[in-house]
Formats: C-alpha cells, structure tokens, sequence
C-alpha cells in the first residue's frame, strides 16, 4: 500500500532566518513538504514554472517589498483554487478581515506550538476554514465590545510611553492596520510591529485589540 501523499507547501516569508526555521520545521514533519520558498513576489514565478502547484500557501501578513495582501490576489489569480495561510507575530484585525474577505483559509501565529501549525496546515489543505474565533469579526468595534470584557492591563497612567508609542497607540485606537499607521508616520511597518510589542508588554496586554479598546475606554494616551 502506498503512503498517502504529503501536503505540498508554498512557504513565502522575508525574514531570512524565520523562512528557513519554516522550512526545516515543516519538513520534519513525515506529511509536509515544502517544495518552494520565497522573500516577495517572486513566488509567482516560481509557480508558473512548478508541474505540480503547492496544495498549500504560507504567507507573511507583513511582507516589506510588496503588499502581502496584493500578492495573495496574484496567486489566486495565478491558482484561483490554492489554498493560503496568513503567518504573522500580532494578529492586525484589519489585515485579517481583509485577508478573509479576499479568500484566505488560515491564520497561524508566527510564536504558535508546532502542533498548531500541523492542525491548521491539515485542516486548511482538505478545504476547511481556519482562524481563531475573534478574528472573524467583520466589525471592528465588535471586536472591541469582546476585548473590553478580558484584562484591562495596567493603566496608562503608570506606564512611561515614549511619544512615538503613544502615537502607535492612539492610531490602534482608530482601528489603522500595522501598514496604515507605518505609512501615517513615515516609518517601516516592521518597526511598528516593533512598537506594537512593546506597547503590549509595558501594558501587560496580550493582543493590540485590547490596546484599542483600552482607547476606545479611556480616550487618547
């Protein structure tokens, strides 16, 4: 009897060290295969030169050389039935309802189990939906009605804020994306991510909506 095939997978992430510790987790694994990684937009043509597509696309939500979300339309376009999961370290809601509206099957956190990964890349190559539950949301201040219901955090007050972080802040407040707020303030969207995570551990938060909501609660910081 013949072994079942495995899933063939599309890895598309520009961090150098991340895309490889990608590849060589999921290809420890007996039913992955990664069979084509890239940093950009360069998978498309990588795709058109594959016999055998990936059953499977993991995408980088915050690629730097071109929009994560427009290269997703150009696999579609490319593959319209191919199935693409969205890896990022701070889930930005705006970022993933868009994904999910333009098509996309999964989301995993960057930081998630590895036994998370294999559920998610498993379930999303035979046809299923895969995201966490508050990130389904289409309305942005449903998400925050659900937010304000957990932690709170550390009130803003006690906590020394550089002027740039509260510029982040008040920004997620307003519901901008992680590339609106980069654009906004003229730096890289990596370094917003970078303040993100400090934001959230000087906060004692776990997730940017709950920064938004303490926004939405106490007003501009």
């Amino acid at each position: 009897m013949k072994n079942m095939a495995k899933i063939q997978i599309l890895v598309i992430e520009d961090n150098d060290l991340l895309r490889e510790g990608i590849t060589e987790m999921l290809n420890s694994n007996s039913e992955f295969k990664v069979v084509a990684r890239s940093e950009d937009g360069n998978a498309i043509r990588q795709l058109k030169s594959m016999e055998q597509p990936p059953n499977v696309v993991l995408l980088d939500l915050g690629l730097e050389k071109i929009n994560s979300l427009k290269l997703m339309a150009l696999l579609k376009e490319e593959l319209p039935a191919i199935k693409i999961i969205a890896m990022d370290i701070i889930p930005d809601h705006i970022e993933i309802v868009e994904f999910v509206k333009a098509g996309g099957s999964g989301f995993i956190l960057k930081n998630a189990p590895f036994s998370d990964w294999i559920k998610t890349i498993k379930a999303v190559a035979t046809g299923r939906k895969v995201l966490p539950p508050v990130l389904t949301q289409s309305l942005f201040a449903e998400i925050i009605a659900l937010v304000l219901k957990g932690s709170e955090g550390i009130p803003a007050e006690r906590i020394r804020f550089t002027d740039r972080e509260r510029q982040v802040i008040n920004l997620i407040g307003e519901g901008l994306s992680n590339k609106e707020i980069a654009e906004k303030l003229h730096i890289a969207t990596f370094t917003v991510k970078s303040h993100v995570h400090n934001i959230l551990e000087k906060m004692e938060l776990s997730t940017r909506l709950q920064v938004a909501a303490f926004v939405h609660k106490e007003g501009r910081v």
